[in-house]
């Protein structure tokens, strides 16, 4: 069985105050990539994860503990041989990790029913995987409210490589004393419903596609800050960070649009990436541009 773990695009991000749990509450609306992992499911003599070329404790990994999840549920299907083939950038803000994880809890489904509370324990980001569409995102990620499918558009994105933290984003933010409060995130969600709720392209509401976490990323990346205006420069209608970066992406109306940015860019030394946005796989040209 070969699955697709679609990356997800924060196309905007307001931040609430910490919480005492130490989490933050948010308010997001995310929306699939066609750039996606591919998963490979095969029967096995005991439960095995791989995900080649990603350092680390594979115990870390967000997939095998999505199996070990719904073993502890009592999920009894076959020993499963997972192997996940990573084309996702790994810490870029495109919820690679949490995307491999929904794509395991999703072979459950129907036979455990507490899927949508195992994704929550696992990571903030999962639980609106589990249905790869177009979400409005509130809570610390376990509030989701599926939206129509945008118009279509695409998107460049400029992972910039070496990672970011998210934690180290957070706290950052927080030095910064960033967060909005109860009211204006609700006032918020509101327009986001209103704009995205009949199908509209994000390119039809830029003033709403905005990243909290922008400063924060930019204090420990500053680099960032030249991607975007890279992206700006070649006609991006919107440039955003995605998630805690340190991914920057531009919208564009089309993939042809975005085809022309990059050729424009050029690739730096760094990896490019042109995908059609608001839909899952396999649709997608190309998925890459080295």
């Amino acid at each position: 069985m070969l699955l697709h773990a679609p990356a997800k695009l924060n196309l905007c991000l307001y931040l609430g105050r910490r919480r005492e749990d130490g989490l933050h509450e948010l308010c997001s609306l995310f929306e699939p990539l066609a750039l996606a992992d591919l998963v490979t499911v095969g029967p096995a003599a005991r439960d095995e994860v791989l995900c080649p070329g990603v350092e680390g404790d594979p115990a870390a990994n967000l997939a095998a503990r999505a199996l070990a999840a719904l073993r502890a549920a009592g999920w009894e299907r076959e020993p499963l041989r997972i192997e996940v083939e990573k084309r996702i950038p790994v810490a870029a803000g495109l919820g690679g990790g949490s995307a491999d994880a929904a794509a395991v809890l999703r072979l459950a489904a129907g036979e455990v029913a507490e899927l949508p509370a195992i994704a929550a324990e696992l990571g903030a980001d999962v639980p609106s995987q589990l249905r790869p569409s177009l979400a409005l995102v509130q809570g610390a990620g376990e509030r989701v409210a599926p939206l129509p499918q945008a118009a279509p558009h695409a998107a460049l994105l400029l992972p910039g490589g070496g990672g970011l933290s998210t934690a180290e984003v957070f706290a950052a933010a927080d030095r910064l004393g960033l967060g909005r409060e109860p009211a204006e995130l609700d006032d918020l969600a509101a327009r986001l419903r209103a704009a995205a709720g009949a199908g509209a392209s994000p390119l039809a509401y830029p003033e709403l596609l905005v990243n909290d976490l922008e400063p924060a990323a930019l204090a420990i990346r500053p680099e960032i800050g030249a991607a975007l205006d890279r992206l700006r420069a070649v006609g991006a209608a919107a440039a955003i960070l995605s998630g805690s970066g340190p991914t920057a992406v531009g919208l564009f109306a089309d993939l042809v649009a975005a085809r022309a940015a990059a050729d424009q860019i050029g690739d730096g030394g760094a990896k490019l990436v042109v995908c059609e946005a608001g839909v899952t796989p396999p649709r997608t040209f190309p998925p890459e541009i080295a």
